[in-house]
């Protein structure tokens, strides 16, 4: 298979599972699935129709929600597709559509948390200053400079991944991604690594600084305060945030060292899995229990739904 040269159809190695669990595994991915849709799906609606929730805070978790989506959207499908396949393949155009798209949705999971990690800072640090700072206009600026940041990154990469002549057509993985890319060629990846590493390096830097240096600032503000009430609260919301966080991040980090490390492919898809899967079903869920205008939402609507159904 490997003297196949600049082939349009590539193979998939995906996932390897014993025949009587093939269709189990299936059903366990699209439960995953349709969670991830209805939770994220919902909290973006109910975001898009209530303009009592069209504030800073609650856009961003419309962010957070649109980038889950769009994430698992563009591998849970296929991969379950691959699942039931007798021999798993994909066009090279696809592939490279699907490398980009899920490392645009890793790198703006970081882009977009710090954001939401500093939207918390200003809340708490400076209240009456929260308006005039995180302005309609600010969001949109750091929105779109969040994914502005996450595509030109994911771009350069991936531009480099693509100039490389392919004298292999098999991806030794689940799904496509840059290092599977990577591993299509024979050439010298030397400056393929070195870049790769460098933007990891950089996002993974400046989003672990900046989380941190944010939430030690609250944490100075919330010890400073005499109002334990308040102090409990501001706590309580950053907590849920920061699991989301190290969560995001270690499997991220797993992600990554999986592709470097000669472990077995199974390992370095329960890792991608557990990234996109555990966060894009918690985040919704989370943050509709923290945030109490968002809950009172969510309950208003089920219950007048049980009502008309009565």
């Amino acid at each position: 298979m490997n003297i196949t040269y600049n082939s349009p159809i590539l193979l998939i190695q995906g996932i390897d599972i014993p025949h009587r669990f093939i269709y189990p595994a299936f059903a366990l991915l699209l439960v995953a699935y349709l969670i991830i849709l209805t939770t994220n799906i919902g909290v973006m609606l109910l975001i898009l129709m209530e303009r009592s929730l069209q504030q800073p805070m609650y856009l961003l978790f419309f962010s957070l929600s649109f980038n889950d989506v769009l994430g698992n959207t563009v591998v849970l499908p296929r991969m379950m597709l691959d699942i039931v396949s007798t021999i798993p393949s994909i066009s090279y155009s696809w592939c490279v559509s699907q490398a980009f798209i899920t490392h645009t949705y890793g790198t703006s999971c970081h882009t977009v948390m710090m954001i939401m990690a500093f939207d918390r800072y200003v809340a708490i640090c400076h209240p009456l200053r929260y308006t005039s700072i995180m302005s309609p206009a600010m969001v949109a600026k750091l929105t779109v400079s969040a994914w502005s940041t996450s595509i030109t990154m994911i771009s350069i990469v991936l531009g480099l991944a693509v100039r490389l002549t392919r004298c292999r057509s098999i991806i030794l993985n689940a799904f496509c991604d840059i290092s599977s890319l990577y591993k299509l060629s024979c050439q010298d990846l030397s400056i393929n690594n070195i870049t790769g590493l460098t933007s990891i390096t950089i996002i993974n830097g400046l989003s672990i600084t900046s989380v941190a240096f944010t939430y030690f600032r609250i944490l100075i503000s919330c010890v400073s305060k005499k109002n334990k009430e308040l102090n409990r609260k501001a706590m309580q919301t950053c907590a849920s945030h920061l699991v989301l966080y190290l969560i995001m991040l270690w499997s991220g980090f797993l992600v990554m060292i999986s592709h470097r490390l000669p472990i077995h492919n199974g390992y370095r898809t329960l890792a991608a899995l557990l990234f996109l899967i555990i966060p894009a079903n918690m985040n919704p869920i989370i943050y509709a229990l923290q945030t109490k205008e968002l809950r009172t939402k969510i309950v208003q609507i089920l219950y007048s739904k049980v009502t008309q159904l009565q």
